[in-house]
């Protein structure tokens, strides 16, 4: 896939590797895509070698996270919720500590990247919602779920 774009004052036609996932069509920016893209693998990249995993690469990562968003189908994969791609490069730092925790809940929604594993191995991901994600944390999903069955129990 080829496309156009302005680059030092002149037009330019490049290869692009990851085309952009039919399931987002209308609900971001192609080009903001490719920014979180980026952004997503290489946090994800650096947090795992930091935790001992040698042979990831960038390029591993980033054709790992486009998978798991195709196979989303823009939907959370945990809830089955529809995510907020329209969110992606939006949230504000500053806007955060003006405004607080109600802030950040306007990004529950916000698509993030989830380690399926401990990220040792072969980079696995699916795509789920901030909110979930935050919950989720450094879970399993056997382990998310008994969590999530004790609220449930504990709340009736």
């Amino acid at each position: 896939m080829y496309i156009n774009c302005w680059m030092n004052g002149e037009m330019n036609t490049i290869r692009k590797k990851y085309q952009f996932p039919e399931c987002l069509e209308n609900q971001c920016d192609p080009l903001e895509f490719d920014r979180w893209l980026e952004r997503k693998a290489r946090a994800h990249l650096r947090r795992d070698r930091k935790r001992g995993n040698a042979n990831a690469t960038g390029e591993l990562y980033k054709a790992a996270i486009h998978e798991a968003v195709a196979i989303s189908k823009g939907i959370d994969m945990y809830t089955g919720k529809k995510l907020r791609w329209d969110l992606i490069s939006k949230y504000d730092n500053d806007q955060s500590k003006a405004k607080g925790r109600e802030y950040k809940k306007e990004f529950g929604d916000l698509p993030t990247v989830d380690h399926v594993d401990e990220g040792l191995g072969k980079p696995q991901f699916n795509i789920c919602s901030w909110r979930v994600n935050d919950a989720k944390n450094d879970l399993t999903l056997d382990e998310f779920l008994a969590v999530c069955r004790e609220v449930l129990e504990f709340s009736q």
